[in-house]
Parts: structure tokens; sequence; C-alpha cells
């Protein structure tokens, strides 16, 4: 065979090997076999572009590239060499196993790299709403710190539990997370569950807060707080106020204020922030109360403002009076980050958390916080622990006060 016939065959067998490699497990599975019969059929000859001893003594005369983990000392030798110089039979036929085993042990579950695909992020509310928009940007911005993407799913309903059960259920590989808002260290306390906010998460980090305003259309005659208890004590049964789910913090909070009064109202729950608020400016409710994902609502003038539920009023609107100042006595704040399953490995948690962290204080997200009235409230894996724990407790002490406990089995 020519010089150059074999410098062709060794081109095209390097190629072939590069193809392998390139497209993963599968095609190395179904295209290995073939590669070693044309390796077998080449007298593993220049199979990487190098020359290899054979018995009778040839070489193949071109010294343009080495073997792949090898020295560049493993050139092909020119003629007049000694056997000593160039790469043997053994030494190839290792090199060329170790390169077509490549993709196969790059794919192993045993290896280190984490992570070696994309990640799932479940947020327990419909998308659109602002912790919706808010965490899709944070995810986007951590998948490129892990070099993986971050895929957010929705799972909207049950008062922003749902996540909880995927939690629960998912191996503690960290390629499952999910946020973590206040209603999953309540529902335990209210309803017979089979997770554990606490014993079934591993905590990654705490990432912001919301707080929660009252409600009205911008048509509606209502000014103030009073005005709606007003219209409550005045038309017993009629009054209807829209939450983001039964068992959510402004579901709470409203049933405190209305039993301070002696008060009822008509309680329509949806599945999320988005709906809801269509569903105030529209009015098919008359009142609603919700997390900062009203903001856009309020500054368009689609929504009128009555009241927050912070401790210190709104700095992006500091004419509205919060729910203490105006003596009813209520104080809510939702913090709220993210765990994945129990049982995560530290440096998968160590990973994911500097990601996030990283991607939390990106200007970006910044900004994206913002539209909706919200800052930055970080908390590291540990304190985040600690603060789960400490809410899970508190939520149970609130649960019992205002009688909403479930029964004793």
């Amino acid at each position: 065979m020519t010089h150059a016939l074999q410098a062709l065959r060794a081109i095209v067998l390097r190629e072939l090997i590069k193809f392998v490699q390139a497209r993963g497990r599968l095609v190395a599975a179904l295209v290995r076999p073939v590669l070693w019969l044309a390796v077998f059929a080449a007298g593993f000859r220049d199979v990487f572009g190098v020359a290899i001893v054979e018995p009778y003594g040839t070489y193949i005369p071109h010294d343009l590239y080495v073997v792949p983990g090898l020295r560049p000392a493993a050139r092909l030798p020119q003629p007049g060499a000694q056997r000593g110089d160039v790469i043997t039979r053994r030494r190839a036929l290792g090199g060329l196993a170790a390169t077509l085993a490549a993709p196969w042990v790059r794919a192993q579950p045993g290896s280190d790299a984490f992570p070696r695909r994309p990640i799932s992020l479940w947020v327990p509310w419909p998308a659109g709403g602002a912790t919706d928009l808010t965490l899709r940007l944070l995810a986007d911005l951590a998948g490129r710190q892990l070099g993986q993407k971050v895929i957010v799913e929705n799972r909207g309903g049950a008062g922003g539990t749902l996540a909880m059960p995927v939690l629960q259920q998912a191996p503690p590989d960290g390629y499952t997370l999910a946020q973590m808002p206040q209603p999953v260290f309540r529902a335990p306390h209210m309803h017979k569950l089979s997770w554990d906010p606490i014993r079934d998460t591993t905590p990654i980090l705490q990432i912001s807060g919301v707080t929660f305003g009252v409600l009205v259309p911008a048509a509606s005659a209502w000014r103030s707080v009073d005005d709606l208890l007003s219209f409550a004590a005045a038309h017993p049964g009629e009054l209807s106020i829209a939450t983001n789910g039964v068992g959510t913090t402004p579901h709470v909070a409203l049933d405190e204020l209305f039993a301070r009064h002696g008060l009822t109202y008509i309680h329509v729950p949806y599945k999320g922030s988005a709906e809801q608020m269509v569903a105030v400016a529209s009015g098919q409710v008359m009142a609603g109360v919700n997390s900062n994902g009203f903001a856009p609502f309020v500054d368009s003038g689609r929504l009128r403002l009555l009241a927050t539920f912070g401790a210190a009023r709104s700095q992006r609107w500091p004419n509205v009076p919060t729910l203490s100042e105006l003596g009813h006595g209520i104080v809510a704040m939702s913090p709220y980050g993210l765990a994945g399953p129990r049982g995560l490995p530290a440096a998968v948690v160590q990973t994911l958390h500097d990601a996030f962290k990283t991607a939390l204080f990106d200007p970006a997200h910044i900004a994206e916080l913002a539209k909706f009235d919200q800052e930055i409230a970080y908390l590291g894996s540990a304190d985040y622990a600690r603060s789960m724990r400490e809410t899970f407790a508190a939520q149970r002490r609130a649960v019992e006060q205002l009688g909403l406990a479930q029964a004793p089995a």
C-alpha cells in the first residue's frame, strides 16, 4: 500500500474516533466494534497518525499527529530510527482502548463531576407570576455558573405546596430542586400529609422574601381597609376576597383580620398571582390579598393598594399604610429559598449553593426583584436550615392560635 493511502486510512480512522467521542455512550456502543475491526485490519499502523512498528520493520512516514494522552515524543520517527524510538503495537492498543472508552467513562454515574445534565427547579405556582418570573431569571443565571441548564417546572395549586411531594420522591443527586414558600411550613400543621418540610429536604440557600397587600379594583369606591371592613359588617356574607390559595399566608392573615373584628367574608382561592390579580382587576371578585406580584397592576393603575402587611411602609409605595400602623396588629412576611431532597451530598450542596448565590447577587436578578418591590434576603445553607426549623415551629404556634390545627388522630 502506498504512503498516501496509508495516511488517508489513518486520517479516516482518527476522524471516526473523534465522531464516537463526540456522540456519547449510545453511538460509542454501536460504532466501537466497527472501529476495532478497522484497527485490526490496519495492523495497528497509524491509527492515531503515528508510526507502528511492524514485525518486518516498516514505517509510515508522516509525523503530523501524536497519540492522544501520550507525550509529544511519541511522534513518528523518520526512516533510520531505532525500534525503541517508536510506539509499539501494545502501546498503540492501550491508547486506542482508552480513546474508545472515553465517552463511556465520562457517562458513568459514579463520576465526581456535577452536574452532568440539566437540573429541574420546581416552582409551586403557575407560570407568569412574580415568583415564577424572578426564579426563571435566577435559574438561567445559575445555569451559566453550573455549565448546565436549570429548567423551571411549574406545579401550581394546593396553596403552593405541590413541589414537596416531588422533593420527597426525588433521588438525592442534586438534579431536583424546589422553591420553599411559607405554606409548606404551615400545611403539615393543618392537614395530615405524608411529607415533612424539615425531614424531607436539604436546604440550599434563602433567596428573598415577599410582603403582602390588600387590593381592590381601580374603579372601586373603597379607599381604605376600614371601608372594606365596614362593607363586610353592613353586608354579611357578600364580600368576596381572592387569595393565592387555601392555607397561604394571605389566607391565614385575612382570617386573623376578620376574626378580630367578628366579621366574615367569602374566600376565593386561586392557584397563583397572575390569574388572581386579573380576577380582581376585572371585578370578578371584590378585593384581593396577594404578594408583591401585584406591583405591575398597581403601577399601571389597574388596582388600588389599600394597605401592606410589612413591619414598615414600602419604599415603592410610601403613601400606603401598613396593617400594623392602622391598629390591626398584623405583620406578615414570607421569606423563601431553595432546597433539594433529603440526603444531598455536601459537595453537591456546596456546588449548588455557590452557583445560586452568584446568580442571586447578579445585577440583572437584583433588578428583576426590584420590579416586584423585593430585595435579597440571603442566608447560606446552615443558616437557612436553622431558619426553616424556626419557621416550622412558629407556624405550628400560629395555626394553633387561629384554631386551624388538624384534629388529633
